[in-house]
């Protein structure tokens, strides 16, 4: 692991309060709570920018052509028994 640094962020007393019962919720500190939520979305934002990044000079009519072309090789099979709404 890296060596930790000091991030300081003012944040409204209202969503101090929202943390602090989601950290004691989950059984974290504010402190894991924090590095979790900072990291998930982080990596989100970067998984978005590569995914732009591999679409960028495609029209939308060429993704979804190639995504039907995909899904047109996948056969068609009857839901597991566990995955059906019946009772």
């Amino acid at each position: 692991m890296s060596k930790a640094s000091v991030l300081t962020i003012r944040v409204p007393a209202d969503l101090k309060n929202r943390i602090e019962v989601a950290a004691d919720r989950q059984g974290v500190s504010i402190n894991q709570l924090a590095m979790y939520m900072f990291t998930r979305e982080v990596s989100g934002l970067e998984a978005g920018d590569r995914i732009a990044a591999r679409w960028k000079g495609y029209t939308r009519q060429e993704l979804e052509s190639a995504f039907d072309a995909a899904m047109a090789k996948v056969r068609k099979r009857r839901a597991p028994r566990w995955d059906r709404c019946a009772p």
